[in-house]
């Protein structure tokens, strides 16, 4: 993620520290689902994360309620793309991205979190307060 900050802020020439990642959920699961015209110039696309707590719904472009017994639901391919000075819109989930399901992992030298990747604007129908107490994040790897 940091090597596609700073090829966009080389090509375009901005300041790295301005950059944000605005997020676009696609259609397709599997990048072989992708038509050439799809993939975009710039910015990543992400595929291969996992939503635990709820999941994505597809025909409502929403995250809701998981199914019934579901754990785990597999996220579709996700578009990060860096943006001069983004604000992230207050009606849309933050959700958090985790390497792996244990939510926790501190550096003894800054604090910071070893397991925490990157918060991914989702939008959501219901008050994203409804995704935080539900704890729903998403998850690079599963524990199977």
């Amino acid at each position: 993620m940091t090597g596609t900050l700073q090829n966009h802020a080389r090509k375009y020439q901005q300041p790295i520290d301005a950059l944000g990642f605005s997020f676009t959920i696609y259609k397709a699961i599997e990048p072989s689902e992708l038509k050439e015209a799809e993939t975009p110039p710039d910015g990543v696309l992400v595929h291969g994360l996992y939503m635990d707590g709820a999941r994505w719904d597809a025909e409502a472009e929403s995250v809701v309620d998981s199914r019934p017994g579901e754990m785990y639901s597999v996220v579709p391919i996700i578009h990060f793309m860096p943006h001069k000075d983004y604000k992230a819109d207050p009606s849309e989930y933050s959700a958090p991205v985790y390497k792996t399901s244990v939510r926790a992992g501190t550096l003894s030298t800054t604090g910071m979190s070893t397991n925490f990747v990157v918060a991914v604007e989702m939008p959501t129908s219901v008050a994203p307060r409804n995704w935080v107490l539900k704890g729903v994040a998403l998850l690079c790897q599963l524990n199977d």
